[in-house]
């Protein structure tokens, strides 16, 4: 799943906040993997709770949190839940040369370790809200980790942009979206027009898509999560 939690707080109910809400979204469509976006730790706004860290309490997950700007006292950042254990996590600043001033964005990467002994890398990121140019900067560094990575690389993210973008023709150079034709829009949630929340994997690594869907959900957040179910296929493993 990639989900923007907007943290936690419903659109219809300023100033509040209902992390089990956005829990119960996750925890009904029963998913292994989250990469979550706009996340909360330590900010007044949000109780000063850890919001990656509730969540994965409130779920049974592992979970990994990377920050890309103080506010309001705490952390804002990107997040990765997990049902299996992570491993070599890191946090990778992406680039913002062509607008200098924009806000700081940045890919959250971790290795999962699934049953059987199989691993894959998962990520999470929410590029550039305003400009075109950085989230173009922003997917080429991406796509620079996804060439020297070893394993089956998913990643998931509000990636602020739309199908038929230049960031998204250069992410389909190295990436395969788990959603290429009549794919559902994700945001505005209550009555979505545009698709900008994508999971995408690695062509590098010959995975199966079995299935990819938009939640119907409409109160949680601001945008709607999106679901894949991949299928890793023999040999997929290792380069």
């Amino acid at each position: 799943m990639s989900y923007n939690i907007r943290h936690a707080n419903p659109p219809s109910k300023k100033d509040v906040v209902e992390l089990e809400s956005i829990a119960n979204v996750i925890r009904k469509e029963s998913v292994d993997l989250v990469a979550l976006q706009e996340v909360d730790v330590g900010i007044a706004r949000s109780g000063n709770a850890n919001q990656a860290e509730a969540l994965a309490q409130l779920l049974g997950m592992h979970f990994y949190f990377a920050k890309a700007i103080d506010f309001g006292g705490g952390e804002y950042g990107v997040a990765i839940l997990s049902r299996y254990p992570l491993t070599d996590t890191r946090k990778v600043p992406l680039p913002e040369e062509a607008e200098p001033n924009a806000e700081d964005r940045v890919l959250a990467l971790a290795t999962v370790q699934l049953p059987g002994g199989q691993r894959v890398r998962f990520g999470s990121t929410h590029l550039d809200v305003l400009s075109g140019a950085n989230r173009l900067q922003q997917v080429q560094t991406i796509n620079a980790i996804a060439g020297s990575e070893q394993l089956p690389f998913i990643l998931g993210g509000d990636l602020n942009d739309l199908p038929d973008s230049p960031a998204m023709a250069a992410l389909d150079q190295a990436f395969q979206r788990t959603c290429q034709i009549n794919c559902e829009p994700t945001f505005p949630q209550d009555r979505p027009d545009r698709i900008i929340d994508y999971i995408v994997f690695s062509r590098a690594f010959n995975l199966k898509v079995l299935s990819q869907y938009v939640v119907p959900e409409s109160y949680a957040s601001d945008h709607r999560p999106v679901v894949a179910v991949l299928e890793l296929l023999p040999g997929t493993v290792n380069r």
